[in-house]
This record gives structure tokens, C-alpha cells and sequence, in this order.
């Protein structure tokens, strides 16, 4: 990935040991999981999921105290507390299907049902992809570490001027290419 390297002993430096400090067990997952399957309820996390009442207790304060999950009072019944997922909370659904797609791929030969699958045509989605900025799918020799103040600069010492991101309901493949230009 180039010629720099990341500080590796340096926890502070990069996101991900943060990500892992908050996300970084099985029932953190499982529990997320779960929310994106529509669940809102302690009793429901506890019987769908078959955890421990005390294990689940720490998990959602852990998850509300990261901003992850939102705790709130049911509107029909007060005294009912719901945990809905937050903006924070959604941006990790492409990381959960990352890692379901990569379990799948080599995890046990299951044959997953319900099958995920776009909501518009009802086909399968696609693998989870690292993306430019502009939408090209990029694989590890696309990518390389840089200074922050070379971010743009280019080996051949032009300058790339950044483009609007791909966003939601963006196509990142034009229509009928599936190869590179």
C-alpha cells in the first residue's frame, strides 16, 4: 500500500481500534444485527437472541453510550424504553454486510434464507466494494497511504481535484459496463 505505513503501535492514530474498543465482540454484532432486523425491545433482543440478561444490559449501554443505539420511551407506553439505531448506528450497516458477505464466502457452506437483496429489483446485492471518490472499485493494489498534505497529489506530481462522492442511489457501475474503460 506504498511506501508509508500506519503508526501500528500507535492505538490513537486510526479509527479502527476505536471501532473495535465499541464493536469489538460477538453480542455487540449480534444486537446490531438484530436492530437492523427491526427489533426495539429488551424482551425481543433477549428471546430472539438467547442472551444473557446481564450480558445484554451491558451490551445496549455500551452501544447507547457510543451513540450507536438511541434510548427512548415507547410513544404509546412511557414506561417502555425503545433502541433504535442513530445516524452513527446505520453507517455501520455496510460494515455488517461486509462481514456477512465475508462470512459467507468462507464460513460454513450454509445457504442463507432470507436471501438480502435490493429492494427495487429484488436481486441479490452485490459484494461490499472499496470505491474511488468518483465511484470505481478499487482492489489493494488501487490503494496507498499519504501524508495528509500530499492527499490529491499524484505520482506524476498533477493535482486531483476532488469530484461530488458517490452517494445514495448513485449507480458506481455505469449501465452495461462491467469492465474497465
Amino acid at each position: 500500500m506504498g511506501e508509508i505505513r500506519e503508526p501500528l503501535r500507535e492505538l490513537t492514530e486510526c479509527g479502527l481500534p476505536m471501532a473495535l474498543e465499541v464493536m469489538g465482540e460477538r453480542w455487540s454484532f449480534m444486537i446490531l444485527r438484530a436492530s437492523f432486523n427491526g427489533l426495539h425491545h429488551f424482551e425481543e433482543f433477549l428471546s430472539e437472541l438467547g442472551i444473557a440478561r446481564n450480558i445484554l444490559s451491558n451490551r445496549l449501554g455500551r452501544l447507547v453510550e457510543h451513540g450507536i443505539l438511541g434510548r427512548q420511551p415507547m410513544a404509546e407506553d412511557r414506561r417502555k424504553i425503545e433502541y433504535r439505531l442513530t445516524d452513527k448506528g446505520m453507517d455501520l450497516l455496510p460494515a455488517m454486510i461486509a462481514l456477512r458477505q465475508w462470512g459467507q464466502k468462507y464460513g460454513a457452506e450454509v445457504v442463507e434464507n432470507p436471501v438480502l437483496v435490493d429492494e427495487r429489483d429484488r436481486l441479490p446485492i452485490g459484494p461490499v466494494s472499496i470505491l474511488s471518490q468518483e465511484g470505481r472499485i478499487l482492489g489493494p493494489e488501487d490503494l496507498a497511504l499519504v501524508e495528509r498534505a500530499n492527499v490529491g497529489k499524484r505520482a506524476d506530481g498533477s493535482q486531483a481535484e476532488p469530484v461530488a462522492p458517490v452517494s445514495r442511489g448513485d449507480t458506481a457501475i455505469a449501465d452495461g459496463l462491467r469492465g474497465a474503460a
